[in-house]
């Protein structure tokens, strides 16, 4: 595979300065970049379709602008406050400077190898007769076809921006994409001036197919057809020379919220939006073509400094657009559709399914319609009075919200809390706010301190005067989009076991103010910040006392992210007294960087394949009689301390033994598993000798078989 070559030659980025920084932990932003790095292994890898090859591009270069945007602006703000010798707690961060420097090392790299791979991707597409076509390329038909493209369609969202002579440049936007011009005649060298003209792709698109000939699918850029158009754009100052060049800023995106009671986090959040377009710009990304002059004029105005991330690139800037490339690879589709669960393949409601037995759906291979259904059934049930539930991300034109707002105009009583804080969906949330509000659905935002990440929904109703309780606890978002590329997990339930106290965490979030606090002596969920990590300390501590005791001790862990320190040291000692521990981790792993070389006892891999590995599952061997737990968090900081969150035990066998086998195929993956260790070389698990597992296809026909 050409990924193994990738890594040995590429992804070994952070040895030399690891030695000189003499980590404990590996530091959590450069395990972070180690993930994407494995994400551009996914684009490298010519088993990968050349369609998802070019999407893991779009993935990888979105992923780099949100670690930017956050991760990068906080590390800066640290480094700020340190270089003013004010009083800060950086025990998480060994050194925020080398951080930052270790960073730069390592993205200019990784877009040297993102330049290669897409190159490479480049040329096998002109092999198949796509063809990216710039401005200088067009035939006589394709001229007259980007004229009158332009004249109808993009003009409209041109505004050149002249800058040579302000005294600060306009705003610009996070996120978009301006082309810096230069322009001249020929006749006066000397006589030049600079505009600026930011790309209308979120209005537009960014690709355009051209009328082609000879079988070929010729595209072109909405960049080039604006650089076409120049002459005309600027035609009232005779110029007849122009030079123009991409870039793009990343702009510190973390919103400062006060942490105080009786704030009104709605006003607080909207002006915190419009402060993150004012963000500082962290990074600084340009074609290395770009006029020398025109170059030093825009870093001067945008007070970039030599310590700021400044990074040249190719022609071609803002790649996550790839995400979206036009359909024209004429691919077998790989990635099969969601198929129904078994047990809702009859004309059964979905309620009384659940009623009878737990049932779990296993996204995206399960559909996501049973969670809408059930939301739809109690929306028209005569016998439900109350719909409680949970909402961090929501899909665009949200089925959940559609049928929250026919419970409410059913006359339940509909209550939602919605995470205003839920990064990057801030504003969605918002405009959600005012659509459930005018629906008479009772919407709560804003806890002082803490974001409520809890995937929970309790639905209750009354027969014969009997109060009976249903509902669900999830991995992922209620998304219906995502739920087609996420893998997560969702339990369907009416335990009264478990509801009984999902109900009591609704309880704290609708009286929060009143002085309630989160439930902490809750005997089943796991609930962060109260009792979760102290609960998964005593689990460690159980499989601990059982090796002590010469019987099997064994712990099967898969997360996003993992970097809670009380809990990796937990582990560690959990390995040096016998038990066996396994993780599936697909981002951040804080490893110890020790000699002897104890992380080499755990067993620790990353999966990153067609779907986006979110689950989290807890396994936990207890002499054979496994505890296994569903959880929407990782094990950071974040999560168990600042975040209301739930981890929920799986009760039925049958649903136990499914989850154990899913987790197994897993760790049995050498195809698209990577060893994590504190080195970060991302190398594949061997696969000689074995055989072939794709954990991701083996899952599908896993499930595809299961009988109920």
């Amino acid at each position: 595979m050409n990924g193994i070559l990738l890594n040995s030659r590429n992804f070994n980025f952070t040895n030399q300065l690891h030695k000189k920084m003499k980590y404990k932990y590996v530091p959590r932003d450069i395990s972070w970049l180690s993930f994407n790095g494995r994400v551009l292994q996914e684009a490298n890898d010519t088993t990968v379709s050349l369609k998802d090859r070019i999407r893991f591009l779009g993935i990888f270069s979105n992923n780099l602008d949100e670690f930017f945007r956050v991760r990068v602006a906080t590390l800066k703000r640290m480094v700020e406050v340190i270089d003013k010798k004010k009083k800060v707690n950086i025990d998480i961060l060994d050194s925020p400077h080398l951080i930052l420097e270790e960073i730069q090392t390592i993205v200019l790299k990784q877009q040297s190898e993102f330049t290669r791979i897409w190159n490479n991707i480049n040329k096998e597409l002109i092999k198949r007769n796509v063809i990216l076509v710039n401005e200088k390329k067009l035939t006589l038909a394709q001229k007259v076809f980007v004229r009158d493209y332009f004249d109808n369609v993009v003009r409209p969202y041109i505004i050149p921006l002249m800058i040579e002579n302000l005294p600060e440049l306009p705003y610009l936007r996070d996120k978009s994409l301006y082309l810096a011009i230069v322009m001249r005649n020929k006749k006066d060298a000397y006589q030049e001036k600079f505009s600026l003209i930011e790309i209308p792709s979120r209005s537009i698109g960014r690709f355009v197919i051209l009328p082609s000939t000879n079988n070929k699918q010729n595209i072109i850029l909405l960049e080039d057809i604006i650089k076409f158009n120049l002459p005309i754009i600027f035609s009232h100052f005779k110029f007849n020379h122009f030079e123009a060049n991409v870039f793009k800023i990343t702009k510190d995106a973390e919103i400062d919220i006060e942490q105080e009671v009786g704030i009104n986090y709605v006003d607080k959040i909207s002006k915190g939006i419009k402060s993150r377009r004012k963000g500082k710009p962290v990074r600084f990304v340009y074609d290395k073509e770009m006029n020398a002059e025109l170059l030093e004029f825009l870093i001067k105005k945008l007070q970039l400094t030599s310590k700021s991330s400044i990074i040249p690139g190719g022609h071609i800037h803002n790649f996550r657009h790839f995400m979206d490339f036009p359909d024209v690879l004429t691919e077998k589709n790989q990635r099969p559709g969601p198929f129904s669960h078994p047990l809702f393949k009859k004309k059964q409601l979905v309620s009384e399914v659940i009623l009878k037995k737990d049932v779990m759906l296993h996204f995206p291979y399960h559909s996501f319609d049973p969670v809408i259904d059930l939301l739809r059934e109690a929306a028209m049930d005569d016998t439900v009075y109350s719909i409680k539930i949970t909402a961090y991300r929501l899909a665009s034109n949200s089925k959940v919200i559609n049928a929250l707002i026919n419970a409410a105009r059913n006359g339940k009583k509909v209550t939602v809390f919605l995470e205003l804080k839920a990064r990057f969906d801030e504003e969605a949330n918002l405009e959600w706010k005012t659509v459930l509000e005018e629906e008479g659905v009772n919407v709560i935002v804003g806890i002082p301190n803490i974001k409520v990440h809890a995937k929970l929904c309790v639905i209750q109703k009354k027969i014969n005067k009997k109060i009976i309780q249903y509902g669900f606890i999830s991995t992922g978002n209620l998304n219906e989009k995502t739920a087609k590329i996420y893998a997560d997990h969702c339990l369907l339930t009416s335990s009264r076991t478990i509801l009984t106290e999902a109900n009591k965490v609704f309880t704290y979030l609708e009286n929060w103010h009143a002085g309630i606090k989160p439930i902490s002596k809750s005997r089943n969920l796991l609930i962060s910040p109260t009792n979760m990590r102290s609960s998964i300390v005593k689990l460690i501590d159980n499989e601990i006392k059982f090796a002590k005791q010469g019987k099997i001790g064994k712990i099967s862990i898969k997360l996003n992210s993992l970097s809670d320190q009380i809990l990796l040291d937990h582990l560690y000692k959990a390995v040096k007294e016998g038990v066996e521990v396994n993780l599936i981790i697909r981002g951040i792993l804080t490893l110890k960087n020790v000699k002897e070389k104890l992380g080499s006892k755990i067993n620790a891999i990353s999966i990153v394949d067609e779907y986006l590995e979110h689950a989290r599952v807890m396994i936990f061997h207890n002499k054979g009689n496994e505890k296994v737990y569903i959880s929407s968090a990782d094990w950071m900081v974040r999560n168990l301390d600042h975040r209301i969150e739930v981890a929920t035990p799986i009760l039925d066998k049958n649903i136990k033994k499914e989850l154990i086998d899913i987790l197994n195929i897993q760790l049995m993956d050498n195809k698209k598993a990577r060893i994590l260790d504190s080195k970060l070389n991302n190398n594949y698990v061997p696969s000689e000798g074995k055989k072939a597992c794709k954990s991701q296809v083996a899952t599908y026909h896993y499930l595809m078989g299961k009988k109920y």
